[in-house]
């Protein structure tokens, strides 16, 4: 049974991840060759809207994909009614959308929004086409089908938004590649799950789903308000220009530890979810999947940490150079929210999605405080009080995971410390290192080799069992991959 269930994981986390770095890829590198075309001034202005399409994406999803997912014994009613559900709610959020647009703009003071709201609001609907359709293979753990599917979506819309950044079409050849990008998965998803839609809406069935999905929509309501409304408060007190300068800050900080942590989550959340009445073996499993993933996150934030100056001015241009102290900042703060989240999973996996709500509402709660308490201060308070915040933030949740698994402060820190320490030295050293260059490239590439190597090297010189898990893992994956 171990043995099945790692084998499950490891490709599921595999292809998770081809999934996940084939389509953040493409577009990170998009981000960057726009970032490159336009100021950030005008790069400031696509993410003023963030904080409404997350808010609405949220809505759409409501809860009930992982809702499907914990659900033990699901029907085909099931999955048609949240269908339905999606698709209805979509549209009227985006009607929503359409009559606040001039509003947003007001709001800005940008009369462009009004515009770009309505176009890239349709990535509401577009997207809410497909969310049971992906749910059906993540609860199969077929993660290869959906890297398929969305290396081909990405490439085509992608192809078509580097043509029309090059052409001059800025934030719009962003807004357009979304948009294709999001039509082609939800196609491609309807063609290769072979999911039958029985149009089926079931109040009890809905009720059901709602009664454990709700709690995670209130809860990932709060969330997405929280996360956005710096891009919100900047964008109001603030020049547009230090908007995109955060805006790619927090972007490039983030992008890593949320893309490796929702790599992996997905193909473990399924993979929990069937021992979740095993209570130890549970306990155990939770640890060694926090401490794994704290090894391979944690070097990566503190390496764009040291690195974020030259790491800016290579890939950006020294345009952008003021955001280098935001990423440095904000790397560290985000290098902690897959420990958090991680924790606030088994919450859901346990099947209480009642205490996930708790925690997010006692969460939200002190990080408005801190918030409101570092916008006097500037920008840069503000990023430190990010990382304050996410602390308190794993406090907390800590604090009620304890109620439903044997699992104590003393013994998620006894199961950090060593990964904690060996990133501590990983950052001395490279900072320390670099100074031996001047020139941004070389900084940024012998940073990159200097560092790698070097993990690598403590890792195997104090015997840390995940690189060996890790070299184990992938030749597992490639020995089964058929």
């Amino acid at each position: 049974m171990v043995d099945s269930l790692k084998g499950r994981a490891v490709r599921g986390v595999v292809w998770s991840a081809v999934e996940r770095f084939s389509v953040q890829g493409i577009q990170f590198v998009l981000s960057i060759i726009i970032a490159r075309l336009v100021t950030p001034s005008e790069y400031g202005l696509i993410a003023m809207l963030g904080i409404f399409m997350a808010i609405g994406q949220a809505f759409i999803d409501g809860g009930f994909s992982n809702a499907l997912v914990q659900k033990k014994e699901r029907t085909e009613t099931d999955f048609s009614t949240v269908f339905l559900f999606n698709i209805f709610f979509a549209i009227f959020i985006y009607g929503i959308l359409w009559f606040s647009s001039s509003f947003i703009a007001s709001f800005y003071n940008v009369p462009a929004l009004e515009k770009l709201t309505k176009v890239v609001g349709l990535n509401l609907i577009i997207s809410s086409l497909s969310i049971v359709h992906r749910t059906k293979l993540i609860i199969a753990l077929d993660f290869k089908t959906q890297a398929r599917v969305s290396f081909l979506a990405v490439i085509i819309s992608g192809v078509v938004g580097i043509l029309l950044a090059w052409r001059g079409y800025g934030v719009w050849a962003l807004a357009i590649q979304s948009i294709l990008n999001n039509l082609l998965i939800s196609i491609a998803l309807f063609c290769v799950s072979r999911w039958k839609i029985y149009w089926t809406f079931s109040k009890n069935s809905f009720g059901e789903l709602f009664s454990f999905g709700s709690k995670l929509l209130i809860g990932s309501l709060f969330h997405t308000i929280y996360s956005n409304m710096y891009t919100v408060i900047i964008g109001r007190l603030f020049q547009s220009a230090t908007v995109g300068l955060f805006n790619r800050a927090y972007t490039f900080s983030s992008f890593f530890s949320t893309n490796l942590t929702d790599i992996i989550s997905r193909a473990m959340y399924p993979v929990l979810c069937g021992i979740q009445d095993e209570e130890q073996y549970l306990r155990d499993v939770f640890l060694s999947y926090l401490r794994q993933v704290a090894y391979i996150i944690f070097p990566v934030a503190v390496l764009l940490s040291v690195l974020s100056k030259p790491f800016i001015l290579v890939l950006l241009t020294d345009k952008w150079s003021e955001s280098a102290i935001y990423m440095s900042i904000l790397c560290i703060a985000n290098m902690w929210n897959p420990v958090m989240y991680i924790n606030w999973q088994i919450l859901n996996v346990r099947g209480r999605s009642d205490l996930s709500l708790k925690s997010e509402i006692i969460k939200k709660i002190v990080a408005f405080g801190i918030l409101f308490t570092t916008i006097p201060f500037g920008v840069n308070v503000m990023c430190w009080g990010v990382l304050v915040y996410n602390i308190c933030d794993i406090t907390i949740v800590i604090f009620f995971v304890k109620k439903i698994l044997p699992v104590t402060y003393l013994d998620e820190i006894k199961t950090l410390f060593p990964v904690m320490m060996l990133n501590l030295s990983l950052g001395i050293s490279v900072h320390l290192f670099i100074q031996l260059f001047q020139n941004p490239y070389l900084q940024l590439f012998w940073g990159i080799s200097f560092g790698g190597l070097f993990y690598l090297f403590l890792s195997y010189l104090f015997r840390f069992r995940e690189l060996s898990f890790l070299k184990n893992s992938i030749g597992r994956f490639v020995s089964n991959k058929e």
